[in-house]
């Protein structure tokens, strides 16, 4: 687990983990905490001295002064003893069954990396209305991991739990990807001949940002950072990840033309029915929450517009990069 400032979720999600049906034995929870300015690591410290009274999972803490997802993950990669590597984000909560299922699914399928559902669920209303946004097909693409309800293979899935032959054959997370390490890592997987298998039983509970300017920010870094996987690889992992950007600028270039030629309804051509289907998709998707029904119209305008604006961003921050050594 690697957490930052997640004092509000550190509890339910590293009490889930603790409180696994998996053998007691045979699992070894390591939450490495990237410096938190909150409470985070007193909370996480209360958890595993009452793990170990009360003979549950061994539970480790570790420092990362360098505060990233990416490098916090690889320093619990170099401590675990595990055959089998799980990842859970601090501001999940899975499922009893979650790690045995994994296991299950590893030795079943054969594949190197697994993972479930990520279902998103929010507390406020704005959290609410980015749990729908984020796992509707509109709000989040072909991400298979965010509403698929078959088992199949796919590009990469949400947390994952890997074999740890895994790593020794593609390297650790890279630590230069403060986002998108994860779907950069899978990409890594798959060029080497590994597989990713997505399964539905596996079951999580996502906590999204619950507020606006955190979505974001968030939002800006996933598009942001995927021009660095791009540029490490050479290839676009789904084309999905173009969308945003496309749309972006057909924004900008229908205002151009209708300047240009002195037509103001050019403007419209790609605004106007982004407009109906945001307003369309929001009513039906909000229909049992009327709340939801104004904030979806705020919501996915904020995701498109900040993952593309970050993907443009990306490509002028690292327009003269080219191909890098993976990690090691």
């Amino acid at each position: 687990m690697a957490v930052r400032n997640e004092q509000d979720n550190i509890a339910s999600s590293l009490n889930s983990v603790v409180a696994q049906d998996y053998p007691v034995s045979r699992m070894e929870v390591i939450v490495v905490d990237g410096s938190s300015e909150d409470a985070t690591k007193q909370i996480a410290a209360g958890i595993a001295e009452d793990a170990r009274t009360a003979e549950r999972s061994e539970v480790n803490l570790m420092d990362n002064p360098a505060r990233t997802v990416p490098v916090s993950l690889n320093l619990a990669l170099r401590r675990a003893r595990g055959e089998i590597i799980v990842r859970v984000d601090g501001h999940t909560e899975i499922a009893k069954d979650y790690v045995r299922r994994c296991v299950q699914a590893l030795e079943s399928t054969g594949a190197d990396n697994v993972g479930g559902i990520q279902r998103a669920e929010g507390r406020l209303g704005f959290g609410r209305a980015i749990a729908i946004a984020t796992s509707s097909r509109f709000g989040a693409g072909d991400a298979r991991f965010r509403y698929s309800k078959r088992a199949e293979w796919v590009d990469t899935v949400y947390m994952g739990a890997f074999r740890r032959s895994v790593f020794e054959k593609v390297g650790g997370f890279d630590e230069e990807l403060v986002r998108n390490q994860d779907d950069e890592f899978n990409l890594r997987v798959r060029r080497a001949g590994g597989r990713v298998f997505l399964d539905p039983t596996i079951r999580s509970t996502y906590r999204p940002r619950e507020k606006l300017g955190d979505l974001w920010s968030q939002y800006f870094g996933y598009g942001l950072f995927k021009v660095l996987v791009i540029r490490k690889h050479s290839r676009i992992s789904s084309w999905r990840q173009l969308v945003p950007s496309t749309f972006i600028a057909g924004l900008l270039a229908s205002v151009v033309l209708a300047v240009v030629t002195g037509t103001p309804f050019l403007a419209l051509a790609v605004a106007g029915p982004y407009v109906f289907a945001v307003l369309g998709l929001s009513f039906w998707l909000g229909r049992n929450d009327p709340e939801c029904i104004i904030l979806l119209q705020v919501v996915f305008p904020t995701l498109h517009l900040a993952y593309g604006s970050g993907f443009l961003a990306g490509l002028w921050r690292w327009r003269g990069r080219r191909r890098a050594v993976q990690p090691t």
